[in-house]
């Protein structure tokens, strides 16, 4: 769950081994007598040669000559051995360079008050009782004289560069103009505040009392300071309009307090152990330090435990649509952040019983420690600026929706890559370690320089992985956007298919991941001194095993390659292939999927597919036919139709969608019922469903309002001597609808002997 946050911290273990590691000794040359062991060796080497070279040797060359080459086989049979007595001679020190600090400073804690007093003492000793009240009187007035040029210059500032914001501004750009004006002009009161004090101390102090002071100010006020200052960039613990984390006042405050309250712990740390180092109290004497680190993480782990319900909500965020993955990795970060305290304190602890005292002063310790607890933070900040920095969504529509959540995910972990390299640098510049040569000793770190190029190997695939997956994807939402049309509620197919990229773009994108995939994977693996020459040749052995044994599945592969270059089809156009009709749905590289209007999923491998008749390209014709009764003038309903088509083409609904107005084509034929008039109109692929059902209610319409009925199918029988309807006997109606019926089922018939024949 918390692989992205704890690869630095598993790659910052593997680079401590290297540096806490030491090689095994070496092998002595061995001589006899003073005698040189080394022997010139005949060329060419041969049996001859070698036989007339020892019988030239004494007794005691060929002797050293024979222990060598003993020496050799030994050395070669017990290598493995000396690897594992290595290992178990590191954890063994490793361990005792852990336990020896933590019962030292146990062990002294009797003297560390009384040597903490003598330090104290040493240094008002030095001074004098009037010495101490001039220094601290000296320190007073530089630190007022520095503020208050801090506050002119701040002040000034603020009165020419002040424009609020609105309380209730939800304007990312304007928060962080505002944050980061008050920040510069935090920092540039601070740099003031330096400069000031600096040119007046060097003026009224003495160089013994320069260094006295110069440490307290730099790590017991600028320190804190400057963290607080980013304390407030970041939390606004008063202004929570312009906060940039998700969490409630009382949290943002609480974490701004004990920020600033481990900034002068940590300060107080560090100066503390420089001021006893110069007052005749070394560093490993009280093990004061120690003690105090142990308060600075005990501290940080007392905050991540109090305040874990605001640490979940700022690591939540705001953002909709997190993952199950953020969700899990914010509810886990207090005991993440607890357990770094814990684990750094571990680490320093050992890296002091080494004797690395001085490596410690560099306070790398808290530099790793910082990063590691910013990690989760740092990713939070990537999803937020993700969040507001992405381009808008092209289009609307399912399509587009998840192509936009796409590109989002691919930023949010393109940018967590980054970060995770970044993180890494920063922890082994911290530890004084260069991953460019960590490699260049023993086997075991070998091993750690190998990993690390697999890495970072890795980490490169992965970004062009990602970087050629956001470009496609971006094309394709745009591609799909803006050319894919349907007319579902019409139920019937040969709607607008998708651009060619749009159909192309899906397989471009396959094919490109897998390419990637291959080449770096293969590239990490021979970092990790893996010869890829036989995976290369087993590959190729199975790719040609697959050709001849999938000779149906390569004719479907190559086919398709064809059919896209010829362009035959398009996601979303109607095809028909073979008597399967449907839109073009999916393709792959070997099958294509149509769906048919009424709902049907019809897979078709390219190698079956003879002949392919698309119905949506480019244009679509459209043919129409009524039957108005004969008495009916054709003139008239082909002014009709040319009236529809002309105010249709005026309508802004309908305007677009055609490329040739609806018009008549005169009559079409007689039958039994009435004229036959047709009329047809051009248009774009798609929208012809819609056009259709307009220019049927507008011909009702104007049919209406001209007299004109459309001619049905009658059945009339004529009674002689019966001229009254009303008047008709109960017999007659009954001959009449008998005659009716008759007439029907003769006409039924007719047309189905007419049908059947037109089958045949």
């Amino acid at each position: 769950m918390l692989t992205r946050f704890a690869l630095p911290l598993i790659v910052f273990i593997s680079l401590l081994f290297i540096a806490i590691a030491a090689p095994g000794p070496g092998l002595h040359a061995q001589t006899v007598d003073g005698e040189a062991a080394a022997t010139q060796m005949p060329e060419p080497l041969s049996s001859e040669a070698i036989r007339e070279m020892v019988a030239r040797m004494s007794d005691d060359q060929v002797r050293v000559m024979l222990l060598e080459r003993l020496d050799a086989v030994a050395t070669e049979s017990t290598e493995e051995t000396v690897e594992f007595q290595s290992l178990a001679v590191t954890l063994t020190r490793t361990w005792e360079a852990f336990y020896t600090p933590v019962v030292e400073a146990v062990q002294r804690i009797p003297i560390l008050f009384a040597r903490q007093i003598e330090a104290f003492a040493t240094f008002a000793g030095s001074f004098g009782a009037s010495g101490l009240a001039v220094l601290f009187g000296l320190l007073v007035g530089i630190l007022a004289l520095g503020y208050a040029a801090e506050l002119l210059v701040t002040k000034t500032l603020e009165r020419r560069t002040k424009k609020t914001l609105a309380q209730d501004t939800g304007s990312l750009r304007d928060t962080l103009v505002f944050l980061a004006k008050r920040f510069g002009r935090e920092i540039l009161g601070l740099a003031v505040f330096y400069i000031v004090i600096r040119i007046i101390g060097a003026s009224f102090l003495s160089p013994q009392q320069i260094a006295i002071l110069a440490p307290a100010v730099r790590l017991l006020i600028l320190i804190p300071r400057l963290i607080a200052a980013l304390s407030r960039f970041a939390l606004a613990p008063y202004e929570p309009q312009y906060r940039l984390v998700s969490v409630n006042d009382h949290w943002a405050k609480y974490l701004h307090r004990n920020l600033i309250g481990l900034g002068l712990l940590g300060g107080f740390t560090m100066f503390i152990i420089g001021f006893n180092a110069q007052f005749g109290v070394p560093i490993g004497e009280t093990r004061l330090g120690f003690w105090l680190t142990l308060a600075l993480h005990i501290y940080i782990i007392v905050i991540a435990w109090t305040a874990r319900e605001g640490l979940v909500e700022m690591m939540l965020g705001n953002d909709p649509d997190r993952t199950r993955y953020d969700v899990q990795v914010a509810q886990f970060y207090p005991m993440f952040a607890i357990f770094v305290s814990a684990f750094i304190w571990v680490v320093s602890t050992i890296v002091a019983g080494f004797g690395n005292i001085a490596l410690l002063l560099k306070a790398p310790h808290y530099t790793t420690m910082f990063w590691l607890l910013m990690a989760p933070i740092i990713d939070t900040i990537i999803r937020g600026l993700v969040r507001h920095l992405q381009p808008p969504m092209i289009g609307e529509g399912p399509v587009a929706e998840q192509a936009y959540k796409s590109n989002k995910r691919s930023l949010i972990r393109i940018g967590r890559v980054l970060a995770f390299g970044m993180i890494v640098l920063i922890i082994a510049s911290a530890w004084e370690i260069d991953l460019s040569n960590v490699g260049a000793n023993s086997a075991g770190e070998q091993f750690i320089g190998n990993l690390v190029e697999f890495l970072v190997i890795c980490a490169i695939g992965y970004i062009v992985f990602e970087l050629m997956s956001l470009w496609i994807n971006r094309r394709l939402a745009r591609e799909q956007s803006s050319s894919m049309t349907s007319d579902q509620e019409a139920g019937e197919g040969g709607g607008a298919g998708g651009s060619r990229l749009a159909t192309v773009l899906p397989l471009v994108l396959m094919t490109a991941q897998i390419a990637i995939g291959v080449i770096f994977g293969l590239l990490a693996i021979g970092t990790l001194g893996i010869d890829i020459t036989p995976l290369l040749a087993g590959a190729g052995i199975l790719g040609l095993a697959i050709g001849f044994g999938a000779q149906k599945l390569v004719t479907d592969i190559v086919s398709g390659v064809f059919f896209l270059i010829d362009d035959a089809f398009r996601v979303g156009e109607y095809v028909d292939v073979g008597g399967t009709m449907g839109a073009v749905e999916k393709i792959s590289i070997r099958s294509m999927q149509l769906r048919h209007h009424r709902g049907n999923v019809h897979t078709i491998p390219y190698g079956s597919v003879e002949k392919v008749t698309n119905f949506s390209r480019d244009w679509v014709i459209m043919k129409l036919m009524f039957t108005v009764p004969f008495d009916t003038d054709p003139n008239k309903v082909k002014k009709i139709f040319k009236k529809i088509g002309a105010e249709m083409l005026e309508d802004p609904l309908f305007k677009n969608d055609f490329l040739e107005p609806f018009k008549s084509q005169g009559v079409f034929q007689f039958d039994d019922v009435g004229i036959v008039m047709r009329g047809k109109f051009m248009a774009k692929p798609g929208t012809q469903f819609t056009i259709r059902k307009e220019i049927y209610n507008r011909v009702r319409k104007e049919f209406e309002a001209n007299g004109i009925e459309f001619a049905r199918r009658e059945v009339r029988v004529a009674l002689p001597g019966v001229d009254d309807q009303d008047g008709m006997t109960e017999e007659q109606r009954t001959t009449i609808e008998a005659a009716a019926s008759g007439a029907v089922q003769a006409q039924v018939e007719q047309e189905a002997a007419e049908a059947a024949a037109a089958k045949k």
